[in-house]
């Protein structure tokens, strides 16, 4: 039985909810960053009464086309205010954001659960050790620092895999992994240190390992995060984030359709009653 911290995810089990609590002002999506220690626990105490069965705390932007590199100790300091704030008021457990292995061990020092890391645990060797030692659930994405071309989505489950071994040899067990393909991470260019570079379409790309999350995913559960992102725009021709809540719910609507086991979100209302909707049909 797979979970991730404390809750079942799955197989049989509901689709999950995790909600988005971004501290770093330098995001792609303005409106959902929150630094104001009092704002972030009324943000996390809504979201576990909207129906959130995590929350997912990030201190700095992984957008690829952004530049939003921070140093370390900014990121410790930002995603420490907000894990104090919401274990104040919420019991939900909390997914730390970063692919940094100081920032998740602080993170984890300070109560979290999940450790999300969008490198795949390939990006901070250190990150092994602190795996070791405190024994998370852990999100690998799917990444590489080298150039990927060829089948996307043989490529995706290639390199999930690469991470899934590295997280079992630090130690995780199976039944806490899981995994996610990435979505807006492979570009043929970027401006930020965290993607992974192909030399095809990356829309498409998006787009046909969405129509494949169950190829993807093979045993373990698999976390799709969708929300406002560009490929969203891209197909809405829409260069505001925070005009594509339509898109991100059809997005996400689609993935739970195809597979997905949790969604990663900034809209946990209405993401909640797109997973009732689904549990009921």
């Amino acid at each position: 039985m797979h979970r991730l911290a404390r809750v079942r995810v799955g197989g049989s089990n509901p689709i999950r909810v995790m909600g988005i609590i971004n501290t770093s002002p330098e995001s792609f999506y303005k409106k959902s960053v929150i630094t104001d220690k009092k704002v972030i626990g009324e943000t996390a105490k809504l979201m576990e009464e909207d129906g959130a069965n995590f929350i997912d705390v990030g201190g700095m932007s992984t957008a690829p086309y952004l530049k939003t590199l921070v140093s370390e100790d900014q990121e410790i300091k930002r995603i420490s205010n907000a894990i104090n704030a919401i274990q104040k008021v919420s019991k939900l457990p909390v997914s730390i954001d970063t692919c940094r292995a100081k920032v998740a061990e602080v993170a984890l020092q300070l109560g979290a659960e999940i450790v999300n890391d969008v490198s795949g645990l390939k990006y901070d060797q250190n990150m092994m050790t602190v795996l070791e030692k405190h024994n998370p659930s852990v999100i690998v994405c799917a990444f590489s620092d080298k150039i990927i071309s060829g089948n996307q989505v043989v490529q995706a489950k290639k390199l999930i895999d690469q991470s899934i071994t590295l997280a079992l040899k630090s130690g995780i067990s199976k039944n806490k992994i899981t995994v996610d393909p990435a979505i807006g991470f492979f570009r043929k260019k970027a401006r930020g240190i965290l993607f992974t570079k192909i030399n095809s379409d990356w829309l498409k790309r998006d787009v046909i390992v969405l129509k494949n999350l169950n190829q993807i995913k093979g045993k373990y559960p698999i976390l799709i995060s969708v929300s406002r992102k560009s490929f969203i725009g891209e197909l809405l021709d829409e260069v505001d984030p925070e005009k594509r809540l339509y898109g991100s719910i059809a997005a996400e609507t689609f993935a739970a359709l195809n597979g997905a086991d949790i969604i990663r979100t900034h809209n946990v209302k209405a993401t909640c009653d797109i997973v009732e909707i689904i549990k009921n049909l």
